[in-house]
């Protein structure tokens, strides 16, 4: 099977199993019988980076049979909380990491090294029997999903539209993709209406497949390899209609919904020679895989400064907050100075 061909499976509607087999490598082989404990890589955290890190894991132990790399998904919000009390050494983050986390890291004596490895553009979808979205406004958006909407139909968004309930799939508040999406669009995170489904994408997925008057969001990749059991929204911040295109999603223009993804590696996890051997593997084929797993991949001269972060294990994050349609290259360009 071509990697391509295999990385597209890990995100499609089985990637909960796939995530929860840890990965494809086994424990080593005890001479004495039985089975010895393998060199571990522990990661955690967002469903959207999973994809990423799962691809990473399998090709990485192809070539490096002794180390163990397990990949779970908790969600970002999840995943650090791991990450800020040392029990796992990279979290998957689809967001940048919150003061909070970093406060609670900092009591707990974790220093932590931020690399951003790829882009994302979060994807509005609905069923495909919907024929009569053929876009959503920011401000539709905002009046839709918003903790103060009252919409209850599609014809309280426009009035041409059906008279029937809508149903509201979101990710659950773990996840950095609902913080991300509640923060561009309502202009607060965790801002959102009550009355609607929360589940991991591929659960979300299956839902809105299965209902005509659904609508959701969640990372492309799973609109991109389900594309035959949901519509994509191309979504109008100003400037007219558009989808989220691989030049959209790196240069910014797909807004506000284009975001960096990012692995957080635990400083002290640095010392074990596997912990930095899958990261200095991960950067140098993230070029290669990202856009395997239907993600999109940062810019040469972005993976140059964020290889020189890594390599000179510079600490903290980049970030003042959340910063809704910042790129890569604008961060690493603003440290720099």
């Amino acid at each position: 099977m071509s990697m391509t061909k295999r990385l597209a499976g890990i995100v499609g509607v089985a990637l909960p199993a796939a995530i929860a087999m840890s990965g494809c490598g086994g424990d080593k082989a005890n001479p004495n019988g039985g089975q010895a404990t393998s060199i571990e890589v522990k990661i955690d955290g967002s469903s959207t980076v999973a994809p990423i890190s799962q691809a990473m894991a399998e090709e990485f132990q192809n070539e490096n049979k002794e180390i163990h790399v397990t990949v779970a998904i908790s969600g970002t919000g999840g995943g650090f909380k791991k990450f800020v009390i040392g029990e796992t050494d990279i979290s998957d983050a689809s967001r940048p990491i919150k003061q909070e986390e970093q406060d609670t890291a900092k009591s707990n004596g974790i220093e932590f090294i931020e690399l951003p490895v790829g882009y994302d553009g979060l994807s509005v979808v609905v069923n495909p029997q919907n024929d009569w979205v053929d876009h959503l406004t920011i401000d539709e958006l905002k009046k839709m999903w918003s903790s103060t909407s009252t919409v209850k139909n599609w014809s309280d968004v426009r009035p041409n539209w059906p008279n029937r309930p809508i149903k509201f799939y979101s990710p659950t508040t773990n996840n950095g993709t609902f913080d991300y999406f509640t923060e561009a669009v309502n202009g607060k995170e965790k801002d959102q209406r009550q009355d609607v489904s929360m589940s991991q994408p591929t659960t979300m997925v299956r839902g809105i497949a299965g209902d005509k008057d659904a609508i959701g969001y969640f990372g492309y990749a799973y609109y991109a390899n389900n594309k035959s059991q949901l519509k994509i929204v191309p979504v109008d911040s100003g400037t007219g209609p558009q989808i989220p295109t691989e030049d959209g999603i790196r240069t910014g223009t797909y807004k506000p919904l284009s975001r960096p993804l990012f692995i957080y590696v635990n400083k002290k996890s640095v010392a074990k020679p596997e912990v930095k051997k899958f990261v200095d593997y991960y950067l140098a084929n993230a070029a290669k895989i990202v856009p395997s797993t239907f993600y999109v991949a940062l810019p040469d001269n972005a993976y140059e400064m964020v290889t020189k972060r890594w390599t000179e294990m510079t600490t903290g994050t980049m970030f003042h907050g959340t910063e809704v349609g910042i790129t890569v290259e604008e961060l690493l360009s603003r440290e720099a100075k």
